[in-house]
């Protein structure tokens, strides 16, 4: 895969005219190139990166010379999630680099499909060393096994990859099938005819000294203008 980029003299605020443009501010830096200002166009850097992630090898060509790299990193708006900017890194080819490579989980695991369970994923990514050129676009994993409640693939059931060595625990759970959790029923409590009847009581017995209270001699008459 290869992109295309072109040096940059803009900065700061007037990198806005360039996102107007439909092009992408970015940054090449790395084994043996200075740090270069480039800009790459946004539709041909989304069509890359959707087929190359940050993890595969792609050639960045820039005044016609070819510098391998790798997408590492890309600062997004929050709000409008467009692209604000782009880190490229150069690498070399002879020399081994450490990679998050993503998991893609293949297939429905009998145990989700057939007896109810939950499939967990707690890993959606695993660390690796390799060449460049030998880091996978993605580690696939089969769901298949997961036969019964309570199985688990592991990180030392992943199919190895010729030349790329894992760098986490073998022991490491990368997908489970757990129990669908009950749902916790909460009980309606109807009021008693007792407590209703009490309650009816106490009101005609508050509105019956309330009454009393009005009418008592004296509790409500104007005093005389002439005493």
């Amino acid at each position: 895969m290869e992109i295309t980029a072109e040096p940059r003299n803009s900065f700061g605020k007037t990198v806005r005219v360039l996102r107007g443009k439909g092009m992408i501010p970015a940054e090449l830096y790395g084994h043996g190139t200075e740090n270069l200002h480039l800009t790459v166009p946004k539709k041909e850097f989304v069509k890359v990166f959707r087929a190359a992630g940050e993890n595969t090898l792609i050639d960045l060509l820039v005044s016609g010379k070819k510098h391998p790299v790798m997408i590492h990193d890309i600062a997004m708006d929050p709000i409008s999630e467009n692209i604000l900017s782009i880190d490229f890194y150069q690498v070399r080819l002879d020399e081994a680099i450490k990679v998050k490579v993503p998991v893609h989980f293949i297939g429905e695991a009998p145990a989700v499909k057939e007896k109810g369970g939950v499939l967990v994923k707690a890993m959606q990514e695993i660390e690796v060393e390799a060449l460049p050129t030998s880091i996978p676009h993605a580690i696939e994993v089969e769901l298949k096994p997961l036969t019964e409640i309570g199985s688990s693939i592991y990180v030392k059931d992943v199919v190895a990859l010729k030349g790329v060595k894992v760098l986490v625990s073998p022991e490491i759970v990368v997908v489970t099938v757990t129990e669908k959790a009950a749902e916790e029923e909460i009980p309606v409590v109807a009021p008693s005819v007792e407590s209703v009847k009490v309650e009816t009581e106490e009101k005609k017995a508050e509105r019956a000294a309330k009454k009393e209270a009005v009418t008592e001699p004296g509790a409500a008459t104007k005093p005389n203008a002439k005493e």
